[in-house]
């Protein structure tokens, strides 16, 4: 076996295990965030933000999720960057890196979630405002964190439109591409008009994104 055959071999291995751990790691967070919504001290789904599941008596586990979804995030750019590798060979694409470079930036700011609880008021309303610094910083990364990941998506799913990659996989990706942007464009018109429902917007942006990146690591999963 030739030394390009088996750097081959050994980047289809590196991308099916990134891809499977990326597809897990949505899988994981989805059940976690589901099973916390039944413990105390039992908020809303449809007006408390996600982040409020890191503050209470299970606070460390949400905590720990938002860990996870840093590393599945990473997976996932490894997998999409391999896979690029594959389809798009000797070619170097800003559109591909500007992409990758921003999702990556929306995992770490997942990452510094767990240590910057947000700011919970005494009626779980759920709004764009905070009331300690930790709070703030909380508010400033996760908002970050939203926005660098909405452009990713819509840069790599760009991406896949243009080079013409995963054509099975596009049309997903658009579908959730746009779930991202009316999730978010839904939580600032919420937190302005409609508090009660901050949450629910809120989790039609976290359908987008951890749906994109589920069905593109799917995608990807499928390559020989």
């Amino acid at each position: 076996m030739t030394t390009d055959a088996v750097g081959t071999e050994n980047q289809t291995v590196w991308r099916n295990r990134m891809s499977a751990l990326a597809m897990l790691g949505v899988c994981l967070y989805v059940f976690i965030d589901v099973v916390l919504q039944f413990l105390p001290p039992h908020y809303s789904p449809i007006s408390d933000a996600e982040s409020n599941l890191a503050v209470g008596p299970f606070g460390w586990i949400m905590n720990l999720n938002f860990l996870g979804r840093a590393v599945f995030c990473v997976a996932a750019v490894v997998a999409i960057a391999l896979a690029a590798r594959l389809l798009v060979p000797r070619r170097r694409d800003l559109l591909l890196g500007a992409g990758l470079g921003l999702f990556l930036v929306g995992g770490a700011s997942s990452a510094v979630l767990a240590f910057f609880p947000t700011d919970v008021s005494a009626s779980h309303e759920s709004t764009l405002q905070t009331s300690t610094t930790v709070g703030a910083i909380h508010l400033a990364v996760a908002s970050f964190g939203f926005v660098a990941a909405l452009i990713a998506i819509l840069l790599l799913t760009a991406w896949l439109r243009i080079r013409r990659v995963m054509p099975r996989v596009q049309p997903w990706a658009m579908v959730f591409a746009a779930l991202t942007l009316t999730g978010l464009l839904a939580v600032v018109a919420a937190s302005a008009w409609a508090p009660g429902v901050v949450g629910l917007a809120e989790r039609l942006a976290l359908v987008g994104i951890l749906g994109w990146t589920w069905c593109v690591s799917a995608g990807i999963r499928r390559l020989a």
